[in-house]
């Protein structure tokens, strides 16, 4: 199991970065928040969590250990894969999920794209005793956002599903005048799904 990754950043695209590590190029599929953080030519160290399959080695990066360790506990729960494992960090951060799971709050964990009510109960259900308390209170109430960090979630979904950067302008822009002022990222997101499925 290879736990980190540090080497220069060779590429950063919409889903992965490259890094390379002794003379070799590692793609890492990771967040959106992650590649953000990420910078052509500098050093970087990423905790990563790698999938075997039958037909591929994917290797994940993450910003810190937190997301890591999230990104492996969420995929215990039935029905979840690292598909749907990173669709949530790209949406909610960890702090968010222990808290969604930890109050039984299913409509902030059914703001992740590819998670219904059925899926959330089980999430809950099965991780409610391993997943840990918050370690801080919230100061926002559970499925808002603060005005200047929504459209970050909103386009970081958007981009962890598969849309081009271009794309997921275009839809922040369009759901923009819903957003109010206690934005629900999940309803947006949504919004924004609408509005890319009819363009």
């Amino acid at each position: 199991m290879i736990a980190f990754v540090r080497g220069t950043v060779a590429a950063v695209g919409l889903t992965s970065a490259v890094l390379e590590v002794g003379g070799v190029g590692l793609e890492l599929q990771c967040t959106p928040n992650t590649l953000a953080d990420l910078r052509r030519g500098a050093m970087a160290t990423l905790p990563t969590s790698m999938v075997v399959r039958e037909d591929s080695l994917t290797l994940f990066g993450f910003a810190d250990d937190d997301e890591k360790q999230m990104f492996e506990l969420v995929q215990t729960a039935s029905g979840v894969g690292p598909k749907v494992a990173q669709a949530m960090l790209a949406v909610l951060p960890p702090e968010t999920i222990r808290r969604a799971v930890s109050s039984d709050d299913v409509k902030t964990l059914t703001s992740v794209p590819g998670i219904g009510q059925k899926g959330a109960q089980r999430i809950i259900l099965e991780l409610r005793d391993r997943i840990g308390a918050p370690t801080s209170p919230s100061s926002i109430p559970t499925g808002s956002a603060p005005v200047n960090d929504w459209a970050s979630q909103v386009h970081g979904g958007l981009v962890g599903l598969g849309w081009t950067g271009k794309e997921a302008d275009r839809a922040v822009a369009a759901v923009t005048p819903q957003a109010g002022d206690t934005p629900d990222v999940g309803t947006l997101l949504r919004l924004a799904l609408q509005t890319l499925s009819r363009a």
